[in-house]
Formats: C-alpha cells, structure tokens, sequence
C-alpha cells in the first residue's frame, strides 16, 4: 500500500462531493480492501483511519462528527443489534459484503459518542503452505486428542492460523467439529466433517454454557474462541481430557507465558491438579507475531513453537515451567520446537526483517545477540530452524 507523505491514504481526487461519498460504510470497506488494509477505525475528530502494516494512517477526507460515527457503525445493525448495544453501550458482530470480504466488528462508545473498528476476514481460508505454517502444524494438526493453543498479541493472525487448522482436518478426516466464537469470523462449510459453528450472543449466551453442553453432541474436534476466565479454561480441560482434540487461544507472548496463565488462572489448592491434566493433555503450543518486512511493504510471520516431549510433562507437573525454555532451544530437529529469538534470527538471515526489529522483538536481547555472533543458541551453521513464514497478504491475517 502507497502511503503518501503527508501518511494520509485514499482517493486522489479533491472533489468535496466525492469525498463525502466516502462516508458511506460499503465505500469505507472497498477502500479497506483495495488498499490492503486488516483494520478499519471509525471515530469523531479525525477522518477513518486503516491500518495498513500494521500502522494507522488517515484517509483523505473531513474528520468525523459524533453523527457521522453514528450512522456509519449503525447502517450494518438490526434493530435488535442496535437495542443491545444501546442497552450494554458495546457490541461484537460479524458480517459479509457480497464480492468483498467478511469483517469482525466492535461497535463502542468514547466521549459520549459511538465508534467503532473493523477488520477484515477473507472469504478464502489459505493453507498452511500459503500462511507460511512451520511443517510441525501439520502434525499437531493430526493429533486424535488433547489441548493446542494458539497464542500472540491482538492482530497477530490467530484466528487465520486455527481456520487453517480446521479447513485441513474438515478436508482430510471424518468427524464432527463444533466451534464457539464470539463472534463466528471464518465461515467453514460441510467437506468430509460436519461444521457446526456456534456464536456467542446468537447461538448461545456464553462460552461457559455452550461447552457445558458440547460433550453431548457427539463433537470429535472443539474450536474456543478464546479462553476468558477459569470456567472456560477448566471446560477446555476437561473436554481435552475426555479424548476431544480441542483448539483454543489466549493473549499471551511466549509459549512459557501459556501455561502459566492456564495454571495461574486457578486457586492455589487446584493448581496441583491442573498441572497434572495439563501436562497429559497439552499437545503443543504456538505463540505467533506480525512483524513489517524490512522492504517496507507487508508483514512476516514469527512463530514460537513447544511441542511436549516427555521432559517437557515431566517439568510441567513438577512445577519446574521456567525450565521448559531451555528444552524447546534444543528441541528443533527431533521435535520441530523453536524458541521466539530462533524464529527472529531465521528471518533476520532471510533478510525479511532488520536488525533494529528482530531486537525490539526478542524476549532476551543477551541471548539473542549471542545467537547472532554464532555463541547462543542458534541454529546450526546459520540456516533457519524451520521456515518462519510469511504472511503472503497483510489481510490475510485475522486475531
């Protein structure tokens, strides 16, 4: 995307009527798309911003009014969408544009005025080799049973890698998947499993209720939207345990970071016992960041992988997690692990990425410049552990 100097984006022409026009939302959204944006914001005081790159930069257009915001975030709402959100001042939604692409849209109030952001889910689920997927994926992808986790910021493509993850088991095995979302972003239909997409607010009134009652309806494969608080995350347990293969995320940056948010989420006279099931049922966690190329144009995909090996149950319940790092640094060949700083320093080396960004990003700089000079724990004679890939389209990447 061609961000001019002044880092304001749109249509080249000047004519004040058809800037006006591009007011309307369906206008807004087509800009979106042309113009490879992942996020629309809508707010009073400034014209609607895409971020593009991960950086917002202003459309060419008046700024917004608190009534301008108003219809533009209420032209894509039901009456009954619109009287929740009157009623709660927030509101989650999904919705397609016939031709263009679905969007994940968080309606809210500022200052007393309504607002709201938009972000793009493509209409096409890519493959794991199109996303740039390390090869283990497609393992764990198999797996019959247990607990995978997909984790990283907001906006790190989460919910593209797990859509990945399904369309290749509702393409290659026959079982029934049931997903719950809040709200429903990719939409999967009926390929050799039976779909059944469940969202929150429309479908059912919580996380906590529908996975009280999915173990009755026959699912082999539970998708979780994401893991909010210790009902959910003792559901997922269970259902794991129960020989369910499940998937789930949560807002954490390190592969260590996840397990002990899944513990720590538990009174202490529990999380004896949950370590234990954890440690049986975990089959592997992805952490994963956006990063801008270095060329200037799109992002890469980072990705920090912990596949549990033996050792790594063993540290689990023996409450030794800060020792699992040191097992996924030499864990690449035999179980295709690598740690956040190997991924970064493989990119680095692709020259997809600039020094300056691969240590704003590292967890451990020491380490990571040790790496760099040949003395840490690299990658065998300065070739990638395995591809750390890359996002082919910036909006492509939905989480």
């Amino acid at each position: 995307m061609n961000v001019g100097a002044d880092h304001c984006v749109g249509p080249d022409e000047d004519d004040g009527e058809k800037e006006k026009k591009m007011a309307n939302l369906h206008q807004l959204l087509k800009v979106m798309i042309e113009k490879g944006s992942t996020d629309l914001h809508i707010t009073t005081g400034t014209a609607p911003q895409l971020r593009i790159d991960g950086r917002l930069a202003p459309l060419r257009m008046p700024p917004l009014t608190a009534p301008e915001t108003k219809q533009i975030c209420y032209s894509i709402l039901t009456d009954a969408q619109k009287h929740k959100f009157e009623e709660n001042n927030e509101l989650d939604l999904s919705f397609g544009v016939k031709g263009l692409s679905r969007f994940r849209c968080n309606i809210f109030m500022q200052r007393g005025a309504v607002a709201g952001a938009f972000r793009t889910i493509p209409f096409k689920i890519l493959s794991f080799d199109e996303l740039g997927l390390p090869p283990v994926m497609a393992e764990i992808s198999k797996k019959p049973r247990g607990m995978v986790l997909v984790t990283g910021p907001t906006g790190s493509g989460k919910s593209t890698t797990l859509a990945s993850v399904i369309d290749k088991i509702n393409t290659e095995r026959h079982e029934h998947i049931v997903t719950v979302e809040d709200p429903i972003e990719y939409l999967h239909s009926h390929k050799s499993c039976v779909v059944n997409q469940r969202e929150v607010g429309a479908d059912t009134w919580a996380f906590k209720n529908a996975l009280k009652y999915v173990l009755r309806q026959d699912p082999d494969i539970v998708l979780i939207g994401e893991m909010r608080d210790l009902e959910t995350i003792e559901a997922a347990l269970t259902i794991s345990e129960t020989g369910h293969l499940v998937f789930a995320t949560l807002h954490t940056n390190s592969c260590v970071q996840t397990i002990n948010r899944v513990i720590d989420v538990f009174p202490p006279h529990q999380q004896t016992q949950v370590r234990t099931q954890l440690s049986f049922v975990l089959e592997g966690v992805l952490c994963q960041t956006l990063i801008p190329k270095q060329s200037g144009s799109g992002r890469v995909l980072a990705v920090e992988i912990m596949v549990p090996n033996p050792a790594i149950r063993n540290l689990i319940r023996e409450e030794k997690v800060h020792q699992i790092y040191s097992q996924m640094q030499v864990g690449q060949s035999k179980f295709g692990m690598q740690t956040m700083n190997q991924a970064l320093l493989a990119l680095y080396r692709k020259r997809l990425i600039s020094l300056e960004e691969a240590e704003h990003r590292c967890h451990d700089l020491t380490e990571f410049r040790g790496m760099l000079s040949g003395q840490g724990m690299g990658t065998p004679g300065g070739g990638p552990p395995h591809q750390a890939g890359e996002a082919r389209m910036q909006g492509h990447r939905v989480g």
